[in-house]
């Protein structure tokens, strides 16, 4: 069930509603926590590399904190331009309250 996963954090690192850096492999995460659920995105911004962790969580958008970029975090996929490249999405397993996510 972990194979190609890995351990990135607890649950209840994560705010809900909020976003919360981590890495896996070396690959820069933002996980988001909507409802309960967790959600792993790539933290980079397809449209000028910024930092999504530092942006702002509305229903299930993650928004760039720098051009207002907008974020599917279910898929990755581009909801409000600037950007028009979708980020990475990554498939989440919680087990006893960790996070492992599978970059």
């Amino acid at each position: 069930m972990t194979e190609g996963f890995v351990r990135v954090a607890r649950i209840e690192e994560v705010p809900e509603g909020g976003v919360h850096y981590v890495e896996a492999n070396g690959v820069p995460i933002a996980l988001c926590k909507v409802e309960g659920h967790i959600f792993a995105v790539g933290n980079l911004c397809t449209h000028d590399g910024g930092p999504l962790s530092g942006g702002t969580l509305e229903d299930h958008q993650i928004e760039c904190p720098r051009h207002g970029a907008r974020f599917d975090i279910r898929d990755g996929s581009v909801v409000c331009l600037p950007a028009a490249v979708p980020i990475p999405s990554y498939p989440v397993n919680i087990i006893d309250g960790a996070i492992w996510v599978r970059p």
